[in-house]
């Protein structure tokens, strides 16, 4: 938190609101007379890790420290209970989901898509917990994401994972170098933030850092934004849920790609962002060499202690003055192993991390988002004029806009990796252009979703 500033709740009707933000445009769905892989849903089966010796084997992703913030408190409180943890990249993760669920499953894993890994029968299903611990009665929204009915759509049937909170991606900017160049509010259009863009290569400032190296193209974060900007969240959701005939290759995604592309072209990403990876950028804009990046709340409190005062947060702004907002706005989830040893006590973790006050404390303050939980559940009091406080107040606009998506690397196990990640690169390189990118992606994911 940010030295002499007051301390003071943000309003209820705002954490409310960001708690309640649809998944998608359509219904949440419900586990009422469905059968999935295991054929039909778990018995109910109460949460809780005994008194005696447990230790949970966890697989979370690095560099994000919320896990083991909340897994350290949760010792702390249940000392019966020690940790077990492997770390790996997003991407390695997706790779290695399949075979790690099947040959050494964890107790608790950190989950970058779920449909497969439930055809595969290698997620357990949540429904009895959700029955004994009361998850059914939270606002439906949180956990559509999450479910997986028994033709391998999302968003309807079983539910088989759970978040840690309910994060959402889009702009950070570096307040001092925004009022160098004259940004003195968030750009209200798509055209004012190019005009904003424009002005920041003017005077000598990078516009935005952004990572792009290796195997996580990052450059899929402006993207989806543009895709908001110029577009209805719904579609989207449809093609990552895996909806029958649903396409990722539409015009407006067309134009968002084309506006990617000038962006490219105008120099707006650093040279070398084929090569840099997330530290690098995060580390580059903390030491001010860059006006934006696109990223998630997950960054809030890191931010809030290495930039206090001087980091803003805002949604991408839509394309025409007054429309609706959209961002990529999902739960951080984890799923249990099929086989997992201590199923019971990794469920028992995830409702403590949801209704503990400790622990929602914990997912505010250094993950920076909302919390899961009950609509109406403690939240703690944060701090105004911090990124957190901003990233937080944009929750509750998506809310009330209905403009939550689902992350479009997470519509497929093999998406991001084999699809996204290199087209992205070539269009960089000036060996893709945006049809050709769109309809790469859209033949490779329906290659994935027969299989």
């Amino acid at each position: 938190m940010a030295h002499g500033l007051d301390r003071r709740p943000l309003r209820a009707a705002l954490t409310i609101a960001a708690l309640t933000a649809t998944a998608a445009c359509s219904a949440p769905g419900s586990n009422t007379g469905t059968t999935g892989p295991d054929a039909g849903a778990a018995p109910a089966t109460a949460a809780t890790c005994g008194t005696g010796p447990v230790t949970l084997k966890a697989y979370f992703e690095t560099g994000f420290p919320l896990p083991r913030s909340l897994s350290d408190e949760f010792t702390k409180q249940y000392p019966n209970v020690t940790w077990d943890i492997r770390e790996d990249q997003f991407a390695v993760i997706t790779q290695n989901a399949p075979r790690v669920l099947a040959d050494d499953p964890p107790d608790l894993m950190r989950l970058p898509q779920v449909s497969e890994l439930v055809k595969d029968g290698l997620l357990k299903n949540l429904d009895g917990y959700a029955q004994t611990s009361g998850w059914d009665t939270w606002p439906a929204s949180q956990l559509q994401q999450m479910r997986v009915g028994a033709n391998g759509e999302r968003g309807e049937g079983p539910l088989y994972a759970m978040g840690l909170n309910f994060s959402m991606t889009g702009l950070f900017y570096n307040k001092k170098l925004a009022a160098q160049i004259g940004m003195t509010q968030p750009p209200a259009t798509l055209a004012e933030l190019d005009t904003v863009l424009q002005k920041a290569k003017d005077a000598g400032i990078m516009p935005i850092n952004q990572f792009n190296g290796g195997a996580t193209g990052g450059l899929a974060f402006p993207l989806q934004n543009l895709m908001a900007a110029y577009g209805e969240a719904g579609p989207i959701n449809d093609w990552i849920f895996q909806k029958s005939g649903a396409t990722i290759n539409t015009p407006a995604n067309l134009q968002a790609t084309q506006h990617l592309e000038r962006w490219i072209k105008a120099g707006y990403f650093a040279d070398d962002i084929n090569s840099q990876d997330y530290a690098a950028m995060m580390s580059r804009f903390i030491g001010g060499q860059s006006l934006f990046i696109f990223n998630g709340d997950w960054e809030s409190g890191n931010l809030d202690k290495q930039m206090a005062g001087n980091a803003g947060f805002l949604l991408m702004p839509p394309a025409q003055a007054g429309g609706k907002r959209a961002a990529m706005s999902a739960p951080l989830t984890f799923g249990i192993g099929s086989k997992a040893k201590n199923a019971d006590c990794a469920a028992f973790f995830l409702n403590w991390t949801a209704t503990n006050e400790k622990a929602r404390d914990i997912s505010v303050t250094v993950g920076g988002s909302h919390p899961m939980g009950p609509a109406d559940a403690y939240m703690p009091a944060v701090q105004e004029g911090t990124v957190t406080a901003s990233t937080l107040a944009a929750g509750a606009t998506i809310g009330t806009d209905n403009g939550a998506m689902d992350f479009i690397a997470n519509a497929t196990g093999a998406i991001y990796a084999k699809s996204w990640t290199p087209e992205l690169q070539k269009l960089v390189a000036g060996q893709q252009n945006p049809d050709g990118l769109l309809s790469t992606v859209q033949k490779d994911y329906e290659s994935q979703v027969k299989n």
